[in-house]
C-alpha cells in the first residue's frame, strides 16, 4: 500500500475547509480524527505526550503533568478539542 505523506490534520482541513477547527498549538501530528457530530478535532494522548517529551525534553511524568494541567485541562469553548486516552499497553 502506498501512503500519502500528508498529515491527518492536513487531510481533515482539506476535506472540511469551511469548518474552522480549533487546533492545539504544537500538536498537529497528534491529530487522529474528528468528531463529526460536534465538529471538533480529536487528538491522541500518547502522541501528545511523545511530542512533549521529544520537542520540550520532558520526561514522561513531566509531560503528563504538563499535558493534564496546561493542555487537556483547558476549556476554550464548544470547539475545545477532544483528547483520547490511547495509552494502554495490552
Amino acid at each position: 500500500m502506498i501512503r500519502n505523506s500528508m498529515s491527518i490534520l492536513t487531510k481533515i482541513l482539506d476535506a472540511y475547509p469551511e469548518d474552522g477547527f480549533l487546533k492545539a498549538d504544537g500538536f498537529d501530528e497528534a491529530v487522529i480524527g474528528i468528531d463529526t457530530v460536534g465538529g471538533r478535532l480529536v487528538y491522541s494522548f500518547s502522541k501528545c505526550i511523545d511530542i512533549l517529551m521529544k520537542e520540550h525534553k520532558m520526561d514522561y511524568e513531566e509531560a503528563v503533568e504538563y499535558f493534564d494541567y496546561n493542555v487537556s485541562g483547558a476549556y476554550v469553548g464548544e470547539q475545545t478539542p477532544i483528547w483520547v486516552n490511547d495509552n494502554f499497553d495490552l
